[in-house]
Order: structure tokens, then sequence, then C-alpha cells
């Protein structure tokens, strides 16, 4: 990855890149044309670095990736030799501390992703075992259950005594530091790669994308089957954010390619 790049595509994967069934097809063709262009393709996802490393393996990226939304960063060095790594936010260990005691305060027990049976996650992600082993192999985040909205709205306030913030996703909440978002990420890897007055063109679906499309140059929502989700609407109602014209891998690639198509100086 060039130092000196013009732009990057930071993108989410679960409900942007990625379907319900996981698959980025669509946007195959784009994603080879972005490599042929050598304009990188930087993964920002709740998923962990074991998740994103296969990821990129299958799908032949080299750029570095965020996870945990927003708690690390990781890349490699020139020849791939040797992944470095940033990290902004606080231990697994510490967050699932964090977050018996906001279960007590809300009274409402809420139950992290680690304490379910395999089955049970099977049915909540459609992980096959390698990828659910992956999946648990968190660091930095603690993804639990969604609860009930006013216990969610609840949770929140909470958070703001332990220095943390929680997010919701498709599939599930997810309790980091404060210190953490990818916005926040996506800045880090800016200096540690001395690039920054890189572009950034950005791709989301849900609220823990709020803090990584308020960052970006270019920020664009990608639709549920349902429309967009109700924490992005207001953004794209002022006209910060892009609405894609799809869901999914079909709207990011619609999306890339009309951004891409009108960049003057790539």
């Amino acid at each position: 990855m060039s130092k000196n790049s013009k732009y990057w595509i930071v993108t989410d994967l679960d409900g942007t890149l990625m379907d319900e069934n996981y698959d980025i097809s669509p946007a195959r063709k784009t994603l080879n044309l972005l490599s042929e262009l050598n304009i990188p393709v930087i993964p920002c996802t709740s998923k962990t670095a074991a998740e994103v490393r296969y990821f990129r393996k299958e799908n032949g990226l080299t750029d570095p990736f965020i996870v945990e939304n927003g708690a690390a960063v990781y890349g490699s060095n020139a020849n791939n030799s040797l992944e470095w790594e940033l990290i902004l936010g606080k231990s697994y260990k510490e967050l699932r501390t964090i977050l018996l005691n906001i279960s007590k305060i809300v009274n409402y027990h809420l139950t992290p992703l680690n304490d379910l049976t395999q089955n049970e996650i099977f049915e909540l992600t459609g992980l096959s075992d390698q990828g659910i082993k992956r999946a648990l192999d968190r660091h930095w985040s603690v993804p639990f259950l969604n609860p009930p909205e006013e216990i969610f709205e609840r949770i929140k306030l909470v958070c703001l005594s332990y220095n943390v913030h929680v997010f919701k996703g498709n599939r599930m909440s997810h309790l980091l530091s404060i210190k953490s978002h990818k916005g926040e990420a996506v800045n880090k890897l800016k200096l540690h790669l001395e690039n920054k007055f890189v572009k950034i063109i950005a791709l989301g679906d849900s609220q823990n994308d709020l803090p990584l499309l308020e960052y970006a140059d270019i920020a664009i929502v990608i639709p549920g089957s349902n429309g967009p989700n109700k924490y992005l609407q207001k953004g794209i109602d002022k006209g910060l954010f892009k609405l894609a014209n799809a869901p999914h891998a079909k709207g990011w690639s619609n999306s890339v390619e009309e951004i891409i198509n009108s960049i003057n100086d790539l």
C-alpha cells in the first residue's frame, strides 16, 4: 500500500459489502478495478482480526484493516512478512467486567456472544465452526445480544461513567472504550502511514458506522432490504451522506464505481 495514495476506500463488511449470507460476489468486478487503479480497500468492521485476515486471504486484499469497531488497526510491512498493530481500546477482560456492572445497574441480563453455545451462535450468525472460532477471538470489544430499545437507551447513559460506549449492529450490540471508534481508527491509520491528506471514501450501513461516515470526505450509506438504518437517516436527510441505490454488494459496487468515474485526479 502506497503512503502517497490519494484515496482510500474504507468499508464496513457485514450488511455493507456483505449480505446476510456473507456474499460479496456482486462487488468482485469493482474490487478488481480498485486493485488495478491501486486504490486501497480497507475493511473497517466489528469483526475480529482473525475474521478479517481470513476475509482478506479469501478475497485477495492486502491493505491495512480496522477491527472490533475501531478498537484496533492492523497492517503489514512492504513484503507482508511482519504485521503491525495500533491499539485504541480497553482489553476484552476489562470491558467484560464493565458489561457485568452495567447489567446490574440497568437490571437486565446482557449476554456476551462468548457466553452462547455453538448452536446459539450458529443460529444468530450462520457461521461455520471455524467461522465461530474466529468470531470469538476478541481482544478489544465485547459483543452482546441486542437488548430492547428502552434498555439500550439506559445502557448508553450508564456507559458515560465507565468511559465506554455502545453501538448497535445488525446482529449484536458492541461495548468498547470511549477512545475506540471507526473514525478515530482511520485517523490513527492516516497518521501511522504519514498520509494525512488522503481522501476517505467510506461505506457503512448501521449505527456503528456513524463515526466512520462522519469522518469521511465522501460518505455512502448502504441500505438494507427495508431501506437505510434509522440512525443514519438524519445524515442522509441533511445531505451529509449519499444513499446507495441498492442493498449490500450491488449498492456498494454501483456507488464506488460512480465515485471513481467522477474523480479526475486518480
